[in-house]
């Protein structure tokens, strides 16, 4: 938590730790970055996997003893921290964070999250964003602070698309990574079901047909599967 100023430390389960870094799937490509990272257990555990890593912590005392601890673990080349407060810190080298922070905290941060890039992991410990449902949930199974949450920032597809292959009209309607709307094509309209969002990833079912695709920007591209046959599909906002 964001220790001596809005949270109390608690420090996290190894264990959990371990997992919350395992759903988010890190990778050496990636730039973790913890929110309030008392001891500095989760960027340390992350620098041990190859993964450069900030721990961002209020309490000065914390960030010396974690520094202390990452040239103990051998990877302070990676692992880094800085005393200061995470809602005014710059965030957006970040492609995976962790938090463990209360939950009125993750839904003041939670409006920032959201308008960073899609695709970018983050992970709790213990406590969700509100109505932003997970992901994905995990649970170690011990007597407290033993769930963690994953969200994967959605792209961003509210209004209407016009179809770049064919005519055709495109509303959709946003709730975090969950969509709904409608596909217009002439005088035909039908609703769209099974609406999601996994990052920039974008999939739904429309008239039978199964649609999926990625989202850059302001444009849509992938596929769309009917019967037997799979064709391009497209959409500009």
């Amino acid at each position: 938590g964001q220790s001596g100023k809005d949270v109390v430390w608690v420090p996290s389960p190894q264990a959990l730790v371990d997992k919350m870094l395992d759903m988010a799937k890190v990778t050496p490509a990636d730039f973790v970055m913890d929110l309030g990272s008392g001891d500095g257990r989760t960027v340390i555990t992350a620098a041990k996997r190859g993964v450069r890593a900030l721990g961002i912590e209020y309490n000065p005392d914390m960030v010396a003893l974690s520094r202390r601890n990452a040239a103990a673990a051998g990877v302070i080349d990676r692992a880094s921290f800085v005393q200061g407060d995470i809602f005014e810190s710059d965030l957006s080298r970040a492609t995976v964070i962790t938090l463990f922070l209360l939950p009125d905290l993750n839904l003041r941060l939670r409006p920032t999250l959201l308008s960073m890039k899609p695709g970018l992991r983050v992970v709790s410990n213990s406590f969700k964003m509100g109505e932003w449902e997970p992901d994905q949930v995990f649970e170690l199974g011990c007597d407290t602070y033993c769930t963690a949450y994953l969200w994967i920032v959605p792209a961003r597809v509210q209004g209407k698309w016009q179809l770049t292959r064919g005519q055709g009209e495109l509303t959709l309607n946003q709730e975090f990574q969950r969509i709904t709307g409608t596909l217009k094509s002439g005088a035909a309209s039908v609703q769209i079901s099974g609406g999601k969002l996994r990052g920039e990833r974008i999939s739904f079912v429309a008239g039978g047909a199964e649609y999926r695709g990625r989202v850059v920007d302001r444009a849509i591209e992938g596929t769309v599967k009917t019967g037997g046959t799979t064709v391009p599909w497209g959409a500009r906002l």
